[in-house]
C-alpha cells in the first residue's frame, strides 16, 4: 500500500514541506532520507498527508522516501511545535531549521558524560527578598506555564533563588532547562549546581565536541530521568522530557540572539518552549531589556515581577566617579590612555593586596595602522574602503572585524615605504602592555576573545584569577557576564563614549546594562569598592541614573523617547536585507521591492511603516554589498502579514539573496 507524508525538507527555500510516498508506515518526528531534485537529504515527517493531497498526486510524480536516517532521532510532538513556531514567526525554513538545530548523526553512539549531583545542605538561608520570590514562584509552579522575572540588583542572590527552584521542580521528578548567555558563566554555575542538587547535570555549548553533542541529545531522548540541562542559546533546542522549569539568567544579554541561519532569539523561544510543555518559566537580570520590562509593568496577564533591591551579605553597591577627559592633553600623560587618577587608584588598590578589572569593549593594540609621513591606512577592500584593520601586536596581524581576512603588518608604508608606522586607537592588548610597564613586578592577562579560545583556557584563567595568581585582568564584555570576584573593588572602564554616540535607538540601553553589569563585579564581598570612568560625555543622563542604581528612572526616561520615535516596545520591527556582489543591480532589486511592499501597505496595511531601502552602515562586507528595508508596525500581526506576502510573491533573482531578522537587535 502506497502511503503519503508531508515531510519537512532541509531546503533554504519555500516551500519546504513537500509530499512524499512511503510502502512503509512512518511516523511524526520521524528523521528521514528523501530525493529533492538531483541529491539526496534530509527530511522530518509532520504527517500524513490529506485526500487532496492524494487526488493531486495523479497531477505529477511525487517521488518516494528513501528510508530513516540511521541512527538518527525521533523528534516528539512539542519540539515539532517549537519548530514550526520558529518557522513562521522568524519566516525561516522549517526543514532547513530542523536540520540547522540537530547535531550531526553519528554511526557509533555512547551515552553521555553527565555530572552527578552531590546533593549537599545549603550553606546559606534566602533573605527576605529573596525569600519573598521564591515563595511566591513556588506557589505557583503547579499552576502550569506562567512567567516570571527576578529583577535584582548585581550581587543580590538571584541565583540561590534558581537553586531552591531546580530542588523543588527536582524533586518531583522533573527536569529543568537552565539557559545563561556565555560560555564564560558555566564553569561557576556547574559548580554550584553540583554541590547542591541531587541529579545529573549536563553542560552544552560551543565547547562540547559534536560527538559530544550527539550523545547529549541521544542520551536525553531515550531517558526519563530529572536532569539539569545548562547551556547557551542552542541548548533550548535539547529533547528534555517531562520538564518542569525554565530558567534564563541574564535574560537583556544580546547573546541569546542568533545572527547567522534563522536569526532567532533564544530567550524568545525558551518562553514558547516552557509554555507548550505548560512549565514555570523564569528569568532575571540586574539591568532588564526595556521591552521586558515594559510587558512586566504594562501587560500583567500571567505575568510575575519580583524586585532585589539589596546585595547579599556584606557587599555594597560600589561607588561611581567620572573622570572628565575634557582638556587632558595626550602629550602630558605616558599611560595614556589611562589618566593619572586612574593609574593612582589601581596602585592603591594593589598595595591592599586587592584585584582590579579594567574594562575596554575593543580587541587588539590598535584601532588602525596610519603611515605618519603620507597618512595612509590599512583596510580591507573586500569590506569596503573605510573599514580600518585592527592590529593585534603579539601575532603582528592587521585583521578584519567583519569577515576572516588577515594579514602581516609590512614593515613600511605599501604608498611611500615610510618606516615610520603610528598605531591609532586602543584595545585590551594595548592597555595590558601600559599597565605591565607602569606595575612592572605585577601579573597583569587578558581576559578576551582573543586569548581564551575554549573551556579549558577558561577555566584556568578564572581559577588562577581566584587564587590571587593574576593582579589584573584587562578585558572585554566577557568581563561582565555576572561573575563573583572576592577581591575586586575596583573597577575601571575605558571607552564607552562609543557606544553611547553609536546611531541605535537602543544605545543608552545597552552602555546603561554593560557599565551596570560590569560595575557590578566590585564590592560583592566588602562595603567599600569603587568604579571609575573615563568620558569625553560626563554631563550624560545615562551616568546620574548608575549612579543612584536606579533603573526605574532610566526607565521613565527612555521610554516616552521610544514611544516618539515608534521604537519597541511600542512597535515591532522586522528587518529585509539584500545582498549582492554587484551594488547597482542589488539597488534596483532593493528599490523595486520597497516600491511593490509600499503598494501593498498603502492599499491593505496602512498600520505598517516602510523605511528604505537604505544601504547598511558597513555597505560591503565580504565582497557582497548589503541593502535593508526596516517594517515597524504596533500591530505584529499586520506585520507578519506583510512579510507573508513578500514570499509569496518573490521572484528569486540571480545573483542576489535576502534574509528576513523579525527582532533585530541591530538595525543599519
Amino acid at each position: 500500500m502506497t502511503l503519503y507524508y508531508q515531510i519537512a525538507v532541509n531546503f533554504p527555500k519555500k516551500p519546504s514541506v513537500l509530499t512524499y510516498t512511503s510502502s512503509e508506515e512512518l511516523h511524526r518526528g520521524d528523521l528521514v532520507e528523501v530525493p529533492l531534485g538531483k541529491r539526496t537529504t534530509g527530511g522530518c515527517v509532520l504527517a500524513p498527508s490529506t485526500d487532496i493531497e492524494k487526488e493531486a498526486a495523479g497531477k505529477y510524480k511525487i517521488k518516494e522516501v528513501k528510508g530513516l536516517i540511521e541512527n538518527s532521532f525521533q523528534l516528539t510532538s512539542h519540539e515539532i511545535e517549537l519548530y514550526q513556531w520558529m518557522a513562521n514567526y522568524y519566516h525561516y525554513s522549517l526543514g532547513k531549521l530542523i536540520f540547522d538545530c540537530l547535531p550531526k548523526v553519528l554511526k557509533r553512539p555512547r551515552n553521555a558524560e553527565m555530572i552527578q549531583g552531590e546533593m549537599q545542605p545549603l550553606p546559606f538561608q534566602l533573605n527576605e527578598e529573596q525569600t519573598n520570590a521564591f515563595e511566591q514562584i513556588k506557589a505557583k509552579i503547579s499552576e502550569g506555564f506562567g512567567q516570571h522575572y527576578l529583577h535584582g540588583v548585581t550581587g543580590a542572590g538571584k541565583s540561590a533563588i534558581y537553586l531552591k527552584l531546580m530542588q523543588e521542580v527536582i524533586a518531583q521528578g522533573k527536569s529543568v532547562q537552565f539557559l545563561l548567555p556565555e560560555i564564560n558563566l558555566t564553569p561557576q554555575f556547574t559548580q554550584m549546581f553540583q554541590t547542591y542538587l541531587g541529579c545529573k547535570i549536563l553542560t552544552y555549548h560551543s565547547g562540547v565536541t559534536p560527538s559530544m553533542k550527539y550523545n547529549i541529545w541521544k542520551t536525553l531522548s531515550e531517558s526519563d530521568e530529572p536532569v539539569l540541562v545548562m547551556g547557551v542559546r542552542s541548548s533550548i533546542f535539547l529533547p528534555l522530557k517531562n520538564l518542569g522549569l525554565v530558567i534564563v539568567d541574564e535574560e537583556h544579554d544580546q547573546s541569546f540572539k542568533q545572527t547567522d541561519r534563522c536569526p532567532y532569539n533564544g530567550r524568545d523561544v525558551a518562553i514558547k518552549k516552557a509554555q507548550l510543555h505548560n512549565c514555570t518559566f523564569v528569568m532575571g537580570s540586574a539591568t532588564p531589556s526595556l521591552e521586558n520590562f515594559y510587558l512586566f509593568e504594562e501587560q500583567k496577564h500571567n505575568r510575575h515581577y519580583y524586585t532585589l533591591q539589596n546585595r547579599v551579605g556584606e557587599g555594597e553597591f560600589p561607588a561611581l566617579e567620572l573622570i572628565d577627559l575634557t582638556g587632558i592633553k595626550v602629550e602630558d600623560n605616558p599611560a595614556w590612555p589611562l589618566t593619572e587618577q586612574t593609574i593612582e587608584a589601581i596602585e592603591q588598590s594593589l598595595k591592599k593586596d586587592e584585584q582590579v578589572l579594567v574594562f575596554i569593549n575593543k580587541l587588539g593594540f590598535s584601532s588602525y595602522i596610519q603611515c605618519r609621513n603620507c597618512g595612509h591606512q590599512f583596510y580591507n577592500e573586500k569590506c569596503g574602503c573605510f573599514n580600518n584593520l585592527r592590529y593585534f601586536k603579539q601575532k603582528n596581524l592587521l585583521s578584519c572585524s567583519h569577515c576572516e581576512f588577515k594579514m602581516p603588518l609590512p614593515s613600511q608604508c605599501p604608498e611611500c615605504g615610510s618606516l615610520s608606522l603610528l598605531n591609532k586607537g586602543y584595545g585590551t592588548e594595548r592597555i595590558e602592555q601600559i599597565l605591565s610597564e607602569v606595575f612592572t613586578h605585577k601579573n597583569i592577562e587578558r581576559f578576551d576573545r582573543d586569548e581564551i579560545k575554549n573551556t579549558k583556557e577558561l577555566n584556568d584563567k578564572l581559577d588562577r584569577f581566584h587564587r590571587g595568581e593574576i593582579d589584573i585582568f584587562v578585558g572585554t564584555q566577557m568581563l561582565a557576564k555576572g561573575h563573583n570576584f572576592k577581591k575586586v573593588n575596583l573597577v575601571i572602564i575605558l571607552g564607552i563614549d562609543a557606544m553611547l554616540n553609536f546611531s541605535d535607538f537602543r544605545s543608552n540601553e545597552k552602555t546603561y546594562q554593560l557599565i551596570e553589569q560590569v560595575a557590578g563585579r566590585a564590592g560583592r564581598y566588602q562595603s567599600t569598592s569603587k568604579v571609575l570612568i573615563q568620558t569625553m560625555n560626563a554631563h550624560h543622563s545615562v551616568f546620574k541614573f548608575i549612579q543612584a542604581h536606579s533603573f526605574n528612572d532610566f526607565y521613565k526616561e527612555e521610554v516616552p523617547l521610544r514611544e516618539l520615535c515608534a521604537c519597541p516596545p511600542f512597535t515591532k520591527i522586522a528587518m529585509l536585507y539584500f545582498s549582492s556582489r554587484f551594488r547597482d543591480r542589488l539597488i534596483d532589486h532593493a528599490s523595486s521591492i520597497g516600491q511593490s511592499l509600499n503598494q501593498v501597505i498603502q492599499e491593505h496595511l496602512p498600520q505598517v511603516r516602510l523605511h528604505g531601502p537604505t544601504p547598511m552602515s558597513i555597505e560591503k562586507k565580504a565582497n557582497q554589498y548589503t541593502w535593508a528595508i526596516m517594517l515597524k508596525s504596533p500591530d505584529a500581526r499586520a506585520l507578519h502579514q506583510v512579510l507573508d506576502t513578500f514570499e509569496q510573491n518573490y521572484q528569486t533573482v540571480s545573483n542576489i539573496s535576502y534574509k528576513i531578522d523579525v527582532d533585530p537587535i541591530h538595525l543599519l
